[in-house]
């Protein structure tokens, strides 16, 4: 311990004197008994005397493990404030200091600071009093490392097995390290025992620090398979709180014996074990041992096994499967360790579906007469399940069976005729076979005429288009007792009909006559005759429109007048008609049977002079 100054030696001398009998201390010292802070921090001391002494010395001491006391720093009173000095900081970086009210501070604590600190208080006569503050610095340890058991382990050991080690480093103080299995804390004790236990080892850093390793031993079973394990880290913190940190999980690979095997028809079988034929099938083999085991994949052919293959992945593809392969598949799992009474070899049937190409008793064209009766086609099927056979026609449904019968043939009954058969159990096997009907007979007509515009009745001049549709076969012939026929749009009524029209204007002599359509094939031939009735004159109907073009062109005449006057409106006498004035003397009055009227006579002068009399024209006005 370092030698204290002179004044510090006056005043422990007061102090001696007031430890003597018949003296008695009265001074008394209030610190924090303990103070906790997280390594990194800033920690402080806090030393108070309770009685305020006009005159004292304060210092601080740390005491080490063997209890031993070194002199950090004094405080002494100075007018309103304390004077601290920092008298040895053990080699601490930063340095210990003291603030003005006398505590004693320690920045970016470390795990050295873990001590306790004496703060005594001299107060001479007043006599002397000092007090510990225990300080505790929690470090968070590291992230929680765990490193599982990478071989391969048995459940057939009766005995417990390393699992993994999990390690915590850099905590203070020592973390808690605990073991989970399926997120469910596993007890297991310190001790060695067979069904299992864990080891630590504690290691103190050179930084002050501890790091923790524990690994556990279990007693596995296959159950553990698919377990999930982890382990976590418990650490504390400052007032008594707690931190915890997992673990990533992580699981065990395991050799159990196998117990059980399946073996089944992959995708694209059906709910009842067909296969198609032309179709990949794989046959799917699986034992619930492990590590992976060998399968032997074979055939029975009379009782004979006939190896087809032989893998690790328990999956046998058979590629464009034919129904000769139809037959037992067998597979078996190689697996030693497994118990005797365990069976390993399984079998299934396979069945491969398919339906052979659909023989008709017809061509592709069966030519049949109008009105025949009794006419039969039969569709040929043949496959395994046994196909189920239905007849369409333009898609509609006809029937079902291989007998198609056809009756009271109409040309409505031509067309398209598809047998199908498909097999009920099989998705997608299906084949189809068609062929087409055609009906022959002498042609069926059909004729459409154009309403008359106004009434029942139509007016010469008036345009109709005439229009004859037939069908029949061979294909109708189509003609007109008139000429400039051109094709026509089918009728909607369906495909086999053939059309032609006709547009004409509509007179007296074609309504006697009437107009003719006529169909025909090799077969006979319908004609059809368009009639008109009575057909109405149209000489009416032409005065009423002479006598409205003289009507229009006289109102045509009067508004050019109106707008000429407008035109002149302002000129003297205008739009007025000259009165007769006085003839001058000398001028004989010409009479009324003479060649020329008088408003001949003005007009024939206005119109060549352009208005000798009275400056006006012929007119005697100008309009």
């Amino acid at each position: 311990m370092e030698p204290p100054d002179a004044r510090a030696g006056l005043l422990w001398l007061a102090f001696l004197l007031a430890g003597h009998p018949g003296a008695q201390a009265e001074v008394h010292v209030s610190v924090t008994p303990l103070v906790e802070g997280m390594r990194g921090e800033r920690i402080t001391l806090d030393c108070t005397p309770l009685e305020k002494p006009e005159h004292f010395v304060l210092e601080w001491f740390l005491i080490d493990a063997s209890g031993a006391r070194y002199h950090l720093a004094s405080v002494e009173p100075q007018g309103s404030e304390l004077l601290g000095t920092i008298h040895d900081s053990r080699g601490r970086r930063p340095p210990y200091q003291v603030d003005s009210l006398g505590r004693l501070v320690m920045d970016d604590a470390q795990v050295a600071d873990d001590r306790d600190y004496v703060c005594v208080v001299k107060a001479g006569a007043a006599g002397t009093s000092e007090a510990t503050s225990r300080v505790r610095v929690f470090a968070k340890p590291e992230a929680t490392e765990v490193s599982p058991n990478k071989g391969t382990l048995s459940v057939m050991e009766d005995f417990a097995q390393e699992i993994a080690t999990c390690s915590s480093h850099n905590g203070n103080p020592v973390s808690q390290i605990t073991w989970y299995r399926n997120g469910k804390r596993l007890e297991v004790p310190m001790e060695m025992n067979p069904k299992g236990y864990m080891t630590s080892r504690m290691v103190q850093e050179a930084s002050g620090l501890y790091s923790l390793t524990s690994t556990l031993y279990l007693r596995l079973y296959k159950a553990d398979r698919n377990a999930n394990f982890h382990c976590a880290a418990h650490y504390h913190l400052p007032s008594g709180q707690h931190g915890r940190l997992d673990s990533h999980t992580f699981r065990l690979t395991l050799h159990y014996p196998t117990e059980h095997v399946q073996f089944w028809v992959g995708s694209p079988s059906t709910t009842e074990g067909w296969v198609r034929e032309g179709d990949a099938v794989q046959l799917l083999c699986q034992g619930d041992g492990s590590p992976s085991l060998e399968y032997t994949f074979f055939r029975l052919q009379n009782t004979e096994e006939k190896r087809l293959n032989v893998n690790l992945e328990g999956n046998l593809t058979l590629e464009g499967v034919r129904r000769s392969q139809s037959g037992t598949y067998g597979c078996r799992v190689e697996d030693y360790d497994a118990a005797e009474d365990v069976e390993l070899t399984k079998t299934l049937e396979l069945r491969v579906a398919y339906l052979d190409p659909l023989e008709l008793s017809v061509g592709e064209e069966l030519f049949v007469f109008l009105n025949s009766s009794h006419t039969m086609v039969n569709c040929s099927a043949s496959g395994l399940p046994a196909p189920t056979v239905r007849w369409t026609k333009d898609s509609v449904p006809l029937g079902d069976g291989p007998v198609l019968s056809l009756s009271s043939i109409t040309f409505d009954s031509a067309g398209t005729y598809v047998c199908e058969a498909s097999s009920p159990t099989v998705p997608l096997l299906s084949h189809t076979q068609s062929f087409q009907l055609v009906v022959q007979g002498s042609p069926e007509l059909r004729p459409k005429e154009m309403e008359p515009k106004s009434g029942d009745s139509w007016t010469e001049g008036d345009e109709v288009k005439l229009v004859c549709s037939a069908r029949g076969y061979p294909e109708p012939k189509l003609t007109w007792s008139q000429r400039s026929a051109t094709p026509a749009e089918p009728p909607f009524e369906g495909k086999g009909w053939v059309s032609s029209s006709l547009t004409l204007k509509v007179t007296s002599a074609l309504s006697r006559e009437g107009v003719s359509c006529e169909a025909s094939n090799t077969h006979g031939k319908i004609g059809h005759v368009f009639h008109f009735g009575s057909v109405a004159p149209q000489t009416a109907q032409a005065g009423v429109a002479v006598m409205a073009v003289a009507v229009s062109v006289g109102l045509l005449l009067l508004v050019v007048a109106a707008f000429y006057c407008m035109r002149r409106k302002g000129r003297p006498g205008c739009c007025r008609r000259t009165e007769k004035g006085a003839l001058p003397p000398g001028e004989p009055e010409l009479s009324h049977s003479g060649s020329e009227r008088p408003e001949q006579t003005g007009l024939l002068m206005g119109g060549a002079s352009g208005g000798v009399r009275g400056g006006s024209g012929g007119f005697g006005d100008e309009c």
